[in-house]
């Protein structure tokens, strides 16, 4: 597959939110581009929000908002036990944070900010030995997720691993993973996610053992998401971001211990420029950072190209690494320290990933099925590494599912049975047979609940009979996996008649108030009873009744003609029943 070819146009993204196109004058933007596939995708991207990039960051992840199911608002860190610092407000203080939120949201995105650890060496890892200090910590957390009502929450806690020193790793160990059990437990009870980035670790078996202090395989059972950052294996010395055989070493390992679909790797949209030689004397001015010891430059992806085409050089990829690379030499002019003048040509090298090697990394989501990809961070790549990314994605789609939902009937008389059938096909209408399904219904309480579940059969249904007890919704619903997109069908209401028993009495005579007793089934108090007659100018005095706690009601009546009438009780349609009647009974008035 050629990941540098031409990405298919991309067309103008509709959006019919007034608060979206609004927003975007705020920004500073001025366009936003969605891409509108002919097939959707897989959604196997996810990726970073920093507070410090919102004009390139938010258009490219709405641009891409048919790969990304979810999104990390990077905007926050712990600062303590009881607070946890909002980083996006001072810095974007003419757009309120409520307006990329909102923005997200209306994109239906999955918004889980990240939180990092911004207190000092070996602060956290402190609170985390107390059980009360750990518990602030959870409520802390969790408070921030449920009052801005957040799908949940991702941990960024980076100190543990490259401040605290690893010393200290075997007693942090267990204390980290008590406090994700906690954590976990508070958001999962209310319906929160729980994502945590961590650096690599790998199978102890093969020597190393990465940053085991994070310990995948006891937090696994517990945590949604797992996210890998994948990048900066070479720091201090000229290489690749990432290179391709170290990624896959931590995701086999990853996937030995965490479900594969909680597992998402890193990609970086970021590339390092080191200086490899000098000669001549550098100017004072940079003398301190033009020199082989000194820290690498950064560069975004997207600006890869124009630096080394500035230079005139091509950047080569290896497949090796899964990686680009190019060198130059660039000629610093100025003064030394005395005012004379100098000048220096460093010999700088590159490496960066590329649209090319986003297509690696995309391609290890397809062959260990993982959750995805997760990129530091979204807004710095070139725009054809979406489309590579996108390309792979539509080749691992899961296939659509059509749910349809019919009943044999919609209303019936209480006790008795309505059975409901879901339909399962694939576009084409071929039946998907041993898929799950569960049934769910509502009722006047206004929650879904699961009451059955099962696998279709080779013709794609699953049919289950259901005894009502008032007015239910039904829908039924697949859950998703890795071949197939989950489905629902249709709600549909289904509603009963209530039965009515009645004692009328055989004969009655004209002008005489009478009393005719019932019940109706289910129990149920406040339903409106009627005593309909043929001919109905033949009764008079009160003709409706009440139902009471023990669903009884009682009509008191006459006859204003002998002869013989026919009378029954009939309810109401209301928003628990169907109206019900009983058969015509056949009174004589003498």
């Amino acid at each position: 597959m050629n990941f540098l070819r031409p990405g298919r146009l991309l067309i103008r993204l509709a959006i019919a939110s007034a608060l979206v196109a609004g927003l975007l004058p705020i920004l500073g933007l001025t366009q936003i581009q969605g891409a509108i596939a002919d097939n959707p995708p897989r959604k196997v991207l996810s990726g970073w929000l920093p507070y410090y990039s919102m004009k390139t960051g938010l258009p490219s992840a709405i641009a891409n908002a048919d790969l990304i199911q979810e999104i990390m608002p990077f905007w926050y860190t712990l600062k303590s036990a009881t607070k946890i610092a909002d980083l996006y407000t001072p810095a974007n203080p003419s757009v309120p944070i409520s307006f990329p939120l909102q923005t997200l949201q209306s994109m239906k995105f999955t918004i889980m900010p990240t939180i990092t650890d911004g207190t000092g060496k070996g602060v956290l890892a402190a609170l985390l030995s107390q059980p009360d200090t750990r518990a602030a910590v959870v409520s802390t957390i969790s408070n921030l997720v449920l009052v801005n009502n957040f799908d949940g929450i991702d941990l960024d806690f980076e100190n543990f691993a490259f401040v605290d020193g690893t010393a200290s790793w075997a007693t942090t160990q267990p204390n980290w993973v008590a406090f994700i059990k906690s954590l976990a437990i508070a958001l999962h009870a209310n319906g929160k996610l729980l994502s945590v980035t961590t650096p690599v670790l790998f199978d102890p078996t093969t020597g190393k053992r990465g940053y085991y202090v994070y310990d995948w395989a006891n937090i696994a059972p517990v945590i949604d998401r797992l996210r890998i950052m994948t990048y900066d294996y070479s720091t201090s010395n000229p290489g690749p971001i990432g290179p391709i055989s170290w990624v896959e070493s931590t995701v086999k390992y990853a996937v030995s211990v965490v479900p594969a679909s909680k597992v998402y790797i890193g990609v970086a949209g970021y590339g390092r420029d080191w200086v490899t030689a000098v000669s001549g004397a550098c100017p004072a001015d940079v003398a301190a950072i033009i020199t082989p010891t000194a820290k690498a430059a950064t560069f975004v992806m997207r600006d890869a190209l124009n630096l080394a085409a500035s230079y005139g050089v091509v950047p080569g990829f290896v497949p090796k690494f899964g990686e680009s690379t190019f060198t130059y030499q660039k000629v610093y002019n100025g003064f030394t320290g005395t005012g004379l003048a100098t000048s220096c040509t460093a010999t700088r090298t590159a490496w960066y990933q590329d649209p090319q090697g986003y297509g690696v990394r995309t391609s290890l989501v397809a062959k260990y099925r993982l959750g995805g990809i997760a990129a530091w961070t979204i807004g710095m790549e070139d725009p054809a590494a979406m489309t590579a990314v996108r390309e792979i994605a539509k080749s691992i789609a899961p296939d659509i599912v059509v749910a349809t939902l019919t009943t044999n009937t919609d209303v019936a008389i209480l006790g008795n049975p309505i059975t409901i059938t879901g339909t399962f096909t694939l576009p084409d209408s071929r039946p998907i047979a041993g898929i799950p399904v569960r049934l769910e219904i509502k009722n006047s309480l206004g929650d879904w609940r699961s009451v059955f579940s099962g696998a279709t059969g080779v013709d794609g249904r699953l049919s289950s009979p259901i005894i009502l007890g008032e007015l239910t919704s039904v829908r039924m619903i697949s859950e998703g996996s890795w071949e197939r997109m989950a489905s629902k069908t249709m709600p549909k209401d289904l509603n009963i008649t209530p039965i009515i028993t009645w004692s009328p009495p055989a004969s009655i005579k004209s002008g005489v108030n009478y009393q005719i007793s019932g019940q109706i089934q289910p129990k149920v108090a406040g339903e409106t009873v009627q005593l309909e007659a043929v001919p109905a100018s033949a009764i008079a005095v009160k003709t409706t009744a009440i139902t009471d706690l023990n669903g009884q009601f009682k009509f008191t009546f006459k006859s204003l003609q002998s002869g013989f009438l026919r009378i029954r009780a009939s309810t109401v349609t209301d928003a628990k029943f169907a109206s019900g009647a009983t058969d015509y009974f056949t009174l004589l008035v003498r």
